[in-house]
């Protein structure tokens, strides 16, 4: 016999129905832990970026070696991610993402005593491996806790850490080069990896204790939030209709290989404006590196906000395709502009700089509701894998590209334009390719 979940009259307005307040315990419960992941990951990550600053001079590295050193972190990424999310639905989200941090730790420590190119790029590309899986596998993760209709604001809150790394990884960074420059004979660079690196390595055996696979584990709901959640995905699942659940043929669906090229612009512009935003504020006229954290701090938490901005509204309205592509232009519109900029006037510069992370790292969470309409199950953890690490190998291709003209250019201003034109070309895949909401799934919108 057939166990049912038992329903109630709706209660007054502004009063949050069981499920509502079922999720909101799931949302603080898993949330806060992940952004702080997230966090630890971006700021592992990108603290090149900063290291920059002090790390060429002393090594007499060229700016060909950075970009190409930075870039090589994504062909890691990309040889390892799909096996790494098929490793997360069979072995669990908790022992998955804890060996991807601890490890990534471990290497970002490492980073400190690199002298030489090739050391510099096994060591990013080591990186690359260890991290991979992370990102899509929390992605993949949620969707085993929230149904179609509360993605996008989450998936919004998850990936606003990436901004808010950036709002504390700048001035941090500034702070550690300026501060510890020199002491026990490190170089401020040095100190950056050591103690950035360390808190992923003991996060890494707290996650172990901390995560929960899916909601059936949940001890720390009851047993009548447990029952709602479940149903409530089972019905999402229902609303959905058939959707692939084979690994290999995800391969074939032509609708991955379109979310692919999306995702591969946006990715672009991402990485650039990632791994060379610090060096655009320093060509705008500002050569303090603390000074350089704080105003790629302010840019960042600016990109946050409108990332959850833009994913609250997505949901409400139940529209992600001009959610995704609109932003992405605006940031690419704004790169442009950045790259005449950069030369002429500090103060506009950085506004525009503001303005491309913005609406840049708006397009990004509101993507990820787009492939979740087609993919479940063993597909949806290749999948959304396979979409993330071929993407990103724009990431390996953006900072080498940047590298390579700014040395031999003298600017990043070429590398800018030739960015924006491959961010444009976002919204205009989106419209070829990605048709608009059904009105089941506009009506499935959450409003509250």
């Amino acid at each position: 016999m057939s166990q049912t979940v038992p329903t109630a009259s709706p209660p007054p307005a502004g009063i949050p129905t069981p499920l509502d307040a079922t999720y909101r315990r799931i949302t603080w419960r898993l949330l806060p832990f992940l952004m702080g992941l997230w966090i630890l990951s971006w700021i592992d990550r990108v603290n090149i970026g900063f290291a920059k600053l002090q790390m060429l001079a002393d090594l007499r590295f060229s700016e060909t070696v950075y970009g190409i050193g930075a870039g090589i972190f994504f062909l890691g990424y990309f040889l390892c991610e799909v096996p790494s999310n098929l490793l997360l639905e069979y072995i669990g989200a908790r022992r998955t993402i804890a060996r991807i941090t601890f490890l990534w730790g471990a290497c970002c420590v490492a980073m400190m005593f690199v002298t030489t190119p090739a050391g510099f790029y096994v060591l990013r590309f080591l990186l690359g491996v260890f991290e991979a899986g992370f990102y899509p596998g929390v992605i993949l993760f949620l969707t085993y806790w929230y149904p179609t209709a509360r993605r996008a604001r989450v998936f919004g809150l998850f990936m606003s850490a990436s901004a808010l790394a950036g709002v504390i990884g700048g001035p941090l960074a500034g702070a550690i080069m300026t501060g510890l420059d020199g002491v026990n004979g490190w170089s401020g660079w040095q100190w950056v990896f050591l103690l950035e690196g360390i808190p992923s390595i003991l996060a890494g055996l707290v996650t172990l204790v901390y995560l929960t696979d899916r909601p059936a584990k949940a001890t720390w709901l009851t047993a009548e939030q447990r029952a709602l959640v479940e149903a409530d995905l089972a019905r999402d699942a229902a609303a959905l209709g058939p959707r692939e659940h084979r690994i290999l043929a995800c391969l074939g669906d032509a609708r991955v290989w379109q979310c692919i090229a999306i995702f591969f612009c946006i990715v672009t512009a991402n990485s650039a404006l990632t791994f060379f935003g610090p060096s655009v504020v320093r060509e705008a006229g500002f050569t303090d590196p603390l000074t350089i954290g704080w105003i790629m701090s302010g840019a960042y938490l600016c990109g946050g906000a409108g990332m959850i901005l833009n994913g609250l509204h997505s949901d409400r309205t139940g529209e992600s395709r001009l959610h995704c592509g609109v932003p992405a232009l605006v940031g690419a519109v704004a790169i442009a502009v950045l790259g005449f900029l950069v030369p002429v006037s500090p103060g506009l510069a950085i506004v525009a700089l503001t303005v491309a992370i913005v609406g840049t790292m708006s397009a990004i969470p509101v993507f990820w509701q787009i492939p979740g309409r087609f993919l479940a199950g063993s597909a949806a953890a290749a999948g959304i894998a396979l979409i993330n690490s071929v993407a990103n190998l724009a990431g390996f291709g953006a900072p080498a590209a940047m590298g390579y003209l700014r040395e031999h250019t003298g600017s990043v201003s070429t590398g800018l334009w030739i960015v924006a034109a491959v961010e444009c070309a976002a919204l205009v895949l989106i419209l070829a390719f990605v048709p608009p909401e059904t009105p089941t799934a506009q009506a499935r919108a959450v409003t509250a």
